[in-house]
C-alpha cells in the first residue's frame, strides 16, 4: 500500500482511472474479487462500491445481513484469489450514504487471478477509458516471470543441442568483446555461457543461449516471436521493408549497418571548431536499438518495429515497461526485463555499461539541437521511443558548444533539457519549466540557477513570476538581435523600454534597426530615439548613415570600449 492514503472524496472527484474502479452496489462477490485481482495486476489501487461509473454516490447495500463487516470482505477476497491476495477494506460515508472503499495492493509477485482461474489486466482504452482487459497466456506467463524475478533468457530450451548454437555468433561475440575491452574475448564458447548464466553445453540450452549464440533455424524453432521489422519510409528508399530473423547479435550489426548506410551529417563551426551534427546519433542508434532487444518481450506475438520517416526515428517493442518503470522515471529507472540478455549487450559493448543509455540518448539528441526522444506512445502492450528529426537548431548548438569550448566545461543532462525548454517557450518560470520536464522544483531551481550564473540563461521578474530566458549572447550569435529583446520585453508596445534593452545589450542602435526592433515606420523609430535622447536617456553620436545612439555614459568611455 501507498504510505500516503488519498481522502475518498478526492477520489471520486477525480473519477474512475487506470488506479481507481467503482462498482455499483449490486456487484457479487465474484465479480469483486475479479475487479481487485484485475487493479492487483496494474498499479493497484482503490476500488469503490456503492458508486456509480460516473461518480454518483448511490450507497452499498449491507453484505453480510443488515451490516457490511470490512473484515468478512477482506477474509473472502483473500480466499478468492491465487496467489492469495491480502486488502484494506473500511466502510465509509459520503453524501449521507455508506460505500465500501477496497485499497489494493500491486501483485508482487504476479500476476493474481480468481480461483476460477480468471485472470484480467487494467488498461485504458483508447477512449482514455480504463476497463479491465483479458490476459492472454503468453501474458499470465510474461507478467509472472517477471514479478518473480525469473528471467526468460533462462528458461530451458525444450529439445535444443550444442549443435543448435553457431560458432559464428561466438566468434561474433568474442569479436565484440574484444573491442570492448572485456575479458570475455579469450573464453572458450562453454565459458563465455557460464558467465553469462547461461545453461552450460553439457546441459540442457537455454532459450537465452539460442537468442544470443543460436542458428537462424534454432531461433525460428524456440524463438519465432523475435523478428524484427525495418522500414525506412521516405522517398526513394531502396529496401525500405526488411524483416530479420535471427539470433540477436546478429541483428543487432545488421540495424546498426542499415540506419548508418541512411545516416547523414550536418556540419557546422563553433568557433575555431568544425562540429559534426549527425541525423541519428550514433549513441541513439545504438541505445534505441540495444534496448528493443534486451527489453522486449519475447512472450508477445508483433515484430520489434524499426522505422526512418522523414520526420522521425522510431523503435517499438512488444511489451510494456518492466515493472517500476514509467514514462515519467525513465531518466532514473534502469530494470532490465531479462537480466542476462542485458549483461551480454554491456560486455559486448553494444549499450553503456553503467545503464544510463536512455540519459545518453537524451543528451545527445538535445546537444544535435532537437527535441528530446519521446515515450508518450508508449502502452501496456509496447514500448515505444520516438526519436524527432526535424530541423536541428544550430543556432542553440553553435551557442552552447562555444559556452562549453570557452569554459571547458559540459552541461550536464538537466541543463540540457532546461535550456531547450527555455528556448522553445520564450521565456518560462521554474515552475512551468518543472511541470513541462517532470522534474523536482529543487532541481529545476538549481539547474536554473548554474545557468543564470553561468551567463547562459537571464532572470526577470521576482518571486514566483520570475522568468527565464536565454541571454544576449545567444542572439546576438544567431544574428537575430531584435528576437532578444521581443523574448525579454513584457509588452511589445514598449518601443521605449525595448529600445533602451537593445542598446543595454548591444552598446547601439540605429534608427533603421529601431525600426525593425518595434516594427514601427522609420519616422516613428525617428521620433522615438529623438524622444530618448531629449530626455538625456541616449546619446546620438555620429551623422547621416552613421549616426547610432549610446548609452548617455558609454559617450565618455574610450572609443575602444564601446560595443
Amino acid at each position: 500500500m501507498d504510505a500516503v492514503r488519498v481522502d475518498t472524496g478526492a477520489i471520486v472527484a477525480a473519477g474512475e482511472s487506470f488506479t481507481t474502479e467503482f462498482k455499483r452496489s449490486e456487484v457479487n462477490d465474484k465479480d469483486l474479487a475479479k475487479a481487485v485481482a484485475c487493479l492487483a495486476n496494474g498499479d493497484g489501487g482503490v476500488l469503490l462500491v456503492g458508486v456509480d461509473d460516473d461518480g454518483t454516490i448511490l450507497g452499498a447495500k449491507p453484505r453480510h445481513g443488515d451490516t457490511t463487516q470490512p473484515a468478512r470482505v477482506a477474509a473472502y477476497i483473500q480466499s478468492s484469489t491465487e496467489p492469495a491476495l491480502a486488502v484494506e477494506v473500511a466502510l465509509e460515508v459520503l453524501d449521507d450514504r455508506q460505500i465500501i472503499r477496497i485499497d489494493v495492493p500491486r501483485a508482487d509477485p504476479g500476476p493474481v487471478g480468481t480461483k476460477l482461474g480468471v485472470f484480467t489486466k487494467r488498461v485504458i482504452k483508447s477512449t482514455g477509458e480504463p476497463e479491465c482487459a483479458p490476459m492472454t497466456a503468453h501474458e499470465i506467463v510474461s507478467l509472472g516471470m517477471v514479478t518473480r524475478g525469473q528471467d526468460f533468457a533462462a528458461s530451458i530450451a525444450r529439445g535444443a543441442t550444442q549443435v543448435d548454437l553457431d560458432t559464428q555468433e561466438f566468434d561474433r561475440f568474442r569479436r565484440m568483446c574484444r573491442t570492448a575491452g572485456d575479458e570475455l574475448a579469450e573464453f572458450s564458447d562453454k565459458d563465455i555461457l557460464r558467465a553469462l548464466g547461461l545453461v552450460p553445453i553439457s546441459a540442457p540450452i537455454s532459450i537465452g543461449a539460442v537468442l544470443l549464440f543460436g542458428t537462424k533455424l534454432s531461433v525460428e524453432r524456440w524463438v519465432p516471436n523475435g523478428e524484427v521489422l525495418f522500414q525506412d519510409l521516405r522517398a526513394g528508399q531502396l529496401d525500405s521493408d526488411v524483416r530479420i530473423l535471427g539470433p540477436v547479435l546478429s541483428i543487432a550489426e545488421q540495424l546498426h549497418s542499415m540506419i548508418d548506410d541512411r545516416n547523414t551529417v550536418t556540419e557546422l563551426m563553433a568557433g575555431m571548431h568544425r562540429v559534426e551534427v549527425p541525423l541519428i546519433p550514433t549513441v541513439t542508434r545504438r541505445e534505441a536499438v540495444a534496448n528493443a532487444l534486451v527489453h522486449r518481450d519475447y512472450a508477445m506475438l508483433g515484430p520489434t518495429r524499426v522505422q526512418i520517416t522523414d520526420d522521425s526515428f522510431t523503435v517499438a517493442n512488444p511489451g510494456g515497461f518492466p515493472p517500476g518503470v514509467t514514462t515519467a522515471n525513465i531518466l532514473d529507472q534502469s530494470r532490465p526485463r531479462s537480466p542476462i540478455l542485458a549483461a551480454a549487450f554491456k560486455r559486448a559493448g553494444l549499450v553503456e555499461r553503467r545503464g544510463k543509455g536512455v540519459n545518453e540518448m537524451f543528451e545527445q539528441q538535445l546537444r544535435a539541437g532537437r527535441e528530446a526522444p519521446d515515450f508518450s506512445n508508449t502502452t501496456g502492450e509496447s514500448v515505444s521511443i520516438t526519436v524527432p528529426l526535424g530541423s536541428a537548431d544550430l543556432d542553440l548548438v553553435r551557442f552552447l558548444l562555444t559556452w562549453e569550448n570557452d569554459n571547458q566545461h559540459p552541461l550536464n543532462l538537466d541543463d540540457l533539457r532546461v535550456v531547450h525548454e527555455v528556448k522553445s517557450s520564450g521565456s518560462a518560470t521554474s515552475s512551468e519549466v518543472a511541470a513541462e520536464l517532470h522534474l523536482m522544483s529543487a532541481t529545476t531551481k538549481a539547474a536554473l540557477g548554474r545557468l543564470v550564473a553561468n551567463g547562459i540563461l537571464e532572470a526577470r521578474g521576482v518571486g514566483r513570476s520570475k522568468k527565464y530566458h536565454l541571454t544576449a549572447r545567444f542572439y546576438d550569435l544567431a544574428e537575430d538581435r531584435n528576437a532578444y529583446v521581443r523574448v525579454k520585453g513584457v509588452d511589445p508596445l514598449q518601443q521605449e523600454r525595448m529600445i533602451l534593452d537593445y542598446v543595454g545589450a548591444y552598446g547601439s542602435i540605429t534608427r533603421s534597426q529601431a525600426a525593425r526592433l518595434c516594427q514601427i515606420a522609420p519616422v516613428q523609430a525617428r521620433a522615438v530615439l529623438k524622444r530618448l535622447a531629449d530626455a538625456g536617456r541616449l546619446t546620438l553620436i555620429g551623422q547621416r548613415r552613421g549616426a547610432r545612439y549610446i548609452l548617455p555614459e558609454a559617450a565618455f568611455r574610450p572609443a575602444s570600449a564601446e560595443a
